[in-house]
């Protein structure tokens, strides 16, 4: 849908008197880097984010509470407490529907890390990417106005190089797509694609669980070279 935009959008730039050289033309969308936004079902979610925040209350147990501007994370083997089985498995059937829309193929894949994010407001986290895994996820438990985006950047390292004024920002010319949330979405995203959050701006602390997944047994079915016998 969206390259049928483009190509309709050049294609109306291009039509014109002025330009009678033309017969013809296009805009391909190559290397596309695509974040899943998958939002669960009230009856779902809410249960999973009541038992999110228990397990959040337990291991804060004992601890001072954040003052404005701190951000606190848990370890990250949680994807092996009994507390997150339901949204566990929502992650680990999303990341196959995730392989299978690209064609790869093996749908192996599993939870190599699994924590809890918790930002109080004013809190915010630096632009960073998740090395060793394939895809990564994350679930909001609480957000708030103010508290409910993530900011995704353009992994292509040479497009800043040279940044021309633009008459009009677009996905097509910025280096940073917000993506906004609420209680119960889900984003799958490729673990190279950097991300970032702003501060937040709400009066209550936002809660999150982050994941990393990556291919089981990689090394027996997913390293052999791609040339040669197979």
């Amino acid at each position: 849908m969206q390259r049928k935009r483009y190509s309709a959008e050049f294609k109306r730039v291009t039509a014109s008197r002025k330009r009678p050289w033309i017969e013809s033309s296009d805009a391909l969308s190559l290397f596309p880097t695509l974040v899943w936004k998958i939002q669960l079902r009230a009856e779902v979610h809410e249960p999973i984010d009541a038992s999110a925040l228990g397990l959040l209350h337990a291991l804060r147990q004992g601890l001072p509470e954040l003052k404005a501007g701190e951000a606190w994370q848990s370890g990250h083997a949680l994807h092996g407490r009994e507390e997150l089985r339901e949204l566990c498995g929502c992650v680990s059937r999303a990341a196959r529907s995730v392989l299978q829309f690209l064609k790869i193929g093996t749908e192996a894949i599993e939870i190599t890390g699994c924590w809890v994010n918790l930002y109080a407001p004013g809190a915010s986290h630096r632009v960073h990417s998740h090395p060793n895994n394939y895809l990564s996820a994350v679930y909001y438990v609480r957000t708030w106005p103010g508290a409910d985006a993530i900011n995704f950047h353009d992994p292509r390292s040479q497009a800043g190089i040279i940044r021309p004024p633009v008459t009009q920002l677009t996905g097509i010319n910025t280096d940073q797509v917000v993506v906004r949330v609420k209680n119960g979405t889900l984003l799958v995203f490729p673990s190279y694609l950097q991300h970032s959050v702003d501060a937040n701006a709400g009066g209550e602390s936002r809660v999150s669980v982050s994941f990393n997944l990556m291919f089981s047994a990689f090394a027996e079915e997913m390293s052999s070279p791609l040339w040669g016998d197979q």
